[in-house]
């Protein structure tokens, strides 16, 4: 049986990775090949140089990533079939004198740092190499390391308790603990909204509220059109990172705010802004995020269901080098080894499903922006759309395939003649 599911895993790592790669390559073709010319439905709205821009752009990004997916495969490999976790599973061992609480920490706490050392390069890259090429960055190196270590100290603070009672309840609940630990994974993620945006975000970013003026009056009047209740708008600072501009709500119950970009202000008049704000509340108004929760807890639950049939079976770790013989059996007795090794797996045996996923995500694009065109002008929408596409430097030419599987909002073409059609 170990061995099987070697060569299972093994063909489907193969297989995912060289998919992949495949996508990528097709996508920085169908972007070169597109290059040289201004998609007819945006010639009189972008410039070729604006064009060009988002395909370079494009371009770069995806290179980067398929260096990111070679080194991702060999990590996986190193982690599983060349003893790395193995390593530090045993080096945890002789620190600790059984497999409880401490070990499981510290195991999570290594693969962490070893999975943060690898990719520190390329986030460092992307962020003062590439965005900064292309005019995005603002970033500060002191900002980026403060940024760093707010994250730090916020996994220690909420996931190392998170782990902690995960860990407790996997060995505590008996065989159906996957059902407690699912509970409180889905609780966990519904507290976390409720207080990301009054605790967590400002830690990052400055929230400061929208001022009066003609914007206001117009977002407030949308909101009553709407029938949503705030807890209040507000501009964010998102200029001191990036130049990309956004704007989203947060939260749900009282907590729930609407937050704009500065530099989402700063691009588009306020009967575009009043749009785009009219898409967002669409995704409230067709619960798109209790939907998303929704699939989200069906998802993990049947996952932590897989887990629990298979992490008493030693085939599972033997099959993955994870120890051999009575190795094995010790892996089978760690929670935590369970844990990790069925999250670094995972990915593999789940990329196949990515296009239903980035379908849903889609069909709910659409589904906000019908309802922008009933209560806002859609073309304000469509004005407010292109210029996000110009000045973000996104794609007006992406490959279909490579969009059907990772794109979670429509190609440009798609998006604006949807939105022509429902005004029709």
């Amino acid at each position: 049986m170990a061995a099987l599911f070697s060569l299972v895993f093994l063909t489907l790592l193969a297989l995912t990775t060289g998919m992949r790669v495949w996508l990528a390559l097709r996508q920085l073709r169908h972007v070169a090949a597109h290059r040289a010319t201004v998609p007819a439905e945006f010639a009189d709205r972008i410039d070729l140089a604006d064009h060009q821009k988002a395909a370079d752009y494009s371009r770069a990004k995806i290179r980067l990533g398929i260096i990111e997916l070679a080194v991702d495969a060999v990590l996986l490999l190193l982690f599983s079939f060349g003893g790395l976790l193995t390593a530090f599973d045993q080096f945890w061992r002789g620190m600790f004198a059984d497999m409880g609480y401490a070990h499981g920490l510290a195991l999570f706490a290594s693969v962490g740092i070893a999975g943060f050392c690898i990719s520190l390069p390329f986030s460092l890259y992307r962020t003062f190499s590439l965005e900064a090429r292309f005019g995005f960055n603002k970033m500060t190196p002191g900002l980026y390391v403060a940024d760093l270590l707010k994250q730090l100290l916020l996994t220690v603070l909420i996931g190392a308790p998170l782990l902690l009672a995960v860990l407790w309840l996997m060995g505590a609940m008996g065989e159906r603990w996957w059902l407690y630990v699912w509970a409180a994974w889905l609780g966990f993620n519904l507290l976390v909204l409720l207080l990301y945006p009054t605790y967590i975000a400002p830690l990052f970013n400055k929230f400061t509220p929208l001022a009066d003026g003609e914007m206001k009056t117009r977002i407030e009047a949308l909101l009553a059109r709407c029938g949503f209740a705030s807890s209040g708008l507000f501009v964010m600072d998102g200029s001191k990172r990036s130049a990309h501009g956004n704007a989203y709500f947060t939260g749900f119950g009282r907590a729930k705010r609407i937050v704009f970009f500065d530099t989402l202000l700063d691009k588009l008049v306020p009967g575009e802004v009043e749009a785009v704000l009219a898409h967002e509340l669409g995704h409230y108004k067709h619960r798109h995020v209790w939907k998303r929760i929704a699939v989200m807890a069906a998802l993990s639950l049947a996952l932590l269901w897989l887990l629990g049939q298979i992490i008493d079976q030693t085939w599972f770790y033997d099959g993955l080098k994870v120890g051999v013989g009575e190795t094995a059996q010790n892996a089978a007795m760690s929670t935590a080894m369970a844990l990790i090794l069925f999250s670094l797996v995972l990915p593999v045996f789940t990329f196949p499903f990515a296009p239903l996923m980035s379908w849903l995500s889609r069909r709910h694009e659409f589904e906000a922006d019908a309802y922008a065109a009933k209560q806002a002008s859609s073309n304000e929408l469509i004005a407010a759309l292109v210029k996000l596409y110009r000045d973000n430097a996104a794609t007006l030419t992406p490959d279909p395939l490579f969009s059907l599987f990772y794109d979670s909002h429509p190609p440009a073409s798609q998006r604006i003649a949807h939105l022509r059609s429902v005004t029709s």
